[in-house]
């Protein structure tokens, strides 16, 4: 008789089947970390459901700790984005040093924002962004990370636990029909996260440009 408990199950990758007991990589976690947050960006999660799933999934060690976490979601993720840029995440790790993303980009679904004790910005006024809903995950350590975005995009940051650090959002004017929402999560250690819009010398140094 086979036991039960060794059989396979279905694993983090869409169609995939592997044996709970088998150790998962770093692959394997992040597989299902952008399910997750596909998940959200889609509506079937929760601020509170995500941050939940994603610690889960970052202290799973095999693939049985993994499969519940994905278990409810459709095995292909829904997306109204167009375009291959759109659907790539955006991966900014700050060590020591400063990392900034400008200029013109195309915007992803998901960007993951890590700082140590660098610090990361991302200057979405000149981006191209042609998702509705952006989801936008911080990691800060002693670094800061700042967030440019244009007038008019909703920015919702609730979802950023302050440990020492702090979360300061200043882009609160009233939203633009049809602009994108930013929607910002993770943690503030003994750093700090800042969402504001463009400053007079960063407007007048594009116009100059």
């Amino acid at each position: 008789m086979t036991d039960a408990s060794r059989a396979p199950v279905p694993g983090p990758g869409p169609g995939s089947g592997h044996d709970p007991a088998l150790r998962a990589s770093h692959a394997d976690r992040e597989a299902v970390a952008d399910r997750l947050r596909e998940a959200a960006g889609d509506g079937r999660l929760d601020i509170e459901e995500l941050e939940e799933r994603l610690e889960r999934a970052f202290a799973a060690k095999t693939y049985g700790e993994l499969a519940p976490l994905t278990a409810d979601l459709p095995g292909e993720p829904l997306t109204g984005a167009t375009g291959p840029q759109a659907e790539e995440p955006l991966v900014l790790r700050a060590g020591a040093g400063d990392v900034t993303q400008t200029g013109h980009w195309h915007v992803p679904r998901h960007i993951s924002a890590t700082s140590l004790m660098g610090n990361v910005t991302i200057d979405f006024s000149q981006a191209e962004c042609r998702v509705r809903e952006v989801l936008l995950e911080v990691r800060v350590s002693i670094g800061d990370v700042t967030l440019i975005v244009p007038p008019g995009w909703t920015v919702r940051a609730h979802g950023v636990r302050a440990y020492v650090g702090s979360v300061r959002n200043k882009a609160v004017e009233p939203p633009a029909p049809g602009a994108p929402t930013l929607e910002v999560t993770g943690s503030a250690g003994m750093g700090n996260v800042r969402i504001r819009y463009p400053n007079r010398w960063e407007l007048w140094r594009r116009k100059a440009g």
